[in-house]
């Protein structure tokens, strides 16, 4: 690593400015966590720098590249890192967009600590962050004929600009004019099973052969919408759902009775005898989960569809004033990113130039990260970014001279 290795002492600050190292023609930041330093930061192409990480043991005094799970950032200009509570990074990205200059590197939380004990190496991992944030995912589960797609159905009639669906992942070749992004998005087996294992996916399975599957960033894509993502998935999905980082509504639909789902079963018409047999037999199984392992958080029976939508709307909260209410709180500030940074209880000080007619003035903001909620694999989100005075008499313990 060039002279990176001469910076380092026992003195120095926990997040400083490495700057330009021989081997990597980068710029780099360097953060010490206990016994590690996480250099950030790469090669340049000449224009922009590459954000990767390897990890610097004090103690043995060797190098190592953790197993980085999660999306990286895009090469920027360079970036700034702030350590927050001594279990991630946060990484503020030169020149870029509000709605990008912000990302976590997950160095010690409680995703690590898992995907640690589940591959037995270091791990890191990736999560961008996001202003505001979003109402939580829900988790729609029941058996084959109970009518849960119906309900979704009214949902997104009713609230289209409210609702939306993720799109699952699938390793089976499309069918007449299924398109990839709309009906599902089709992948070769070998890319889906790595991301699998990298944690990605929220819920898979193997079905006939092919393998199916939610991922992470599907869900947060709705999120990123505006919208309030529904999952309809059976109940083995939702107990993988559940043990994942994702925090969801998680509902069961059941019928009135087993004789009720099966005369609904049969009236459809749309399958065979032995399918109809699976379907029930599946039926008893999620019905005895679904209504006593407290997995779910809510239980609807549809006895009267009308009845059990209400029921539905009633338990989500939706009423007129609720659209209005999320899709003002997505809503971001334009600000640009700083050229220097300093954290103060959660709250990271941001020095802005800004160049107008000429000259060059310079600008505060806060980032403030005391509220953030959710992490890697999925987005990092309520993040806030404000104009301060940061002279002014008291504020933020810096005062005026007098």
């Amino acid at each position: 690593m060039g002279e990176v290795q001469e910076i380092f002492s026992d003195d120095v600050k926990e997040v400083f400015a490495v700057g330009l190292d021989s081997e990597a023609r980068g710029y780099q930041t360097a953060t010490i966590l206990g016994e590690k330093i996480f250099v950030i930061g790469g090669s340049s192409d000449g224009s922009t720098l590459s954000i990767d990480v390897k990890v610097f043991h004090k103690s043995t005094g060797k190098w190592s590249v953790p197993k980085v799970l999660g999306t990286k950032p895009t090469p920027c200009k360079g970036h700034s890192a702030v350590l927050l509570n001594k279990e991630r990074i946060l990484i503020l990205k030169r020149d870029s967009t509000p709605e990008d200059c912000a990302w976590f590197l997950e160095v010690d939380t409680p995703f690590i600590r898992e995907q640690k004990k589940i591959l037995n190496v270091d791990v890191v991992a990736w999560s961008k962050g996001v202003r505001g944030y979003s109402p939580k995912p829900i988790v729609i589960s029941g058996p084959s004929g109970v009518g849960k797609g119906t309900l979704i159905n009214k949902l997104m009639k009713e609230f289209p600009s409210m609702f939306g669906f993720s799109v699952s992942h699938t390793t089976r070749a499309p069918r007449d004019k299924e398109k990839d992004g709309v009906h599902y998005h089709f992948t070769e087996r070998s890319i889906m099973e790595k991301e699998i294992r990298d944690g990605k996916f929220l819920e898979s399975a193997s079905v006939h052969g092919n393998l199916y599957g939610t991922s992470i960033e599907a869900v947060e894509v709705v999120a990123d919408a505006g919208k309030r993502c529904i999952l309809d998935i059976d109940v083995q999905g939702a107990r993988s759902v559940r043990v994942s980082s994702l925090d969801a509504v998680f509902i069961f639909i059941c019928p009135p009775s087993f004789e009720e789902l099966e005369k609904r079963l049969r009236a459809r018409g749309t399958e065979t005898e032995e399918q109809v047999q699976k379907r029930l037999c599946n039926a008893r199984l999620e019905l005895e989960l679904g209504r006593s392992s407290g997995l779910f958080d809510h239980i609807l029976v549809n006895d009267d569809l009308e009845t059990c939508y209400q029921s539905l709307k009633k338990l989500l909260g939706l009423d007129v004033s609720m659209e209005a209410t999320q899709q003002q709180s997505q809503k971001m500030v334009d600000a640009p990113l700083g050229d220097s940074e300093s954290e103060m209880d959660q709250k990271v000080l941001i020095q802005c130039r800004a160049s107008e007619l000429g000259k060059t003035s310079k600008n505060w903001f806060v980032l403030d990260v005391s509220s953030i909620k959710g992490g890697a694999p999925g987005r990092t989100r309520g993040i806030n970014m404000y104009a301060i005075d940061p002279f002014a008499d008291g504020q933020y313990g810096i005062k005026t001279s007098s």
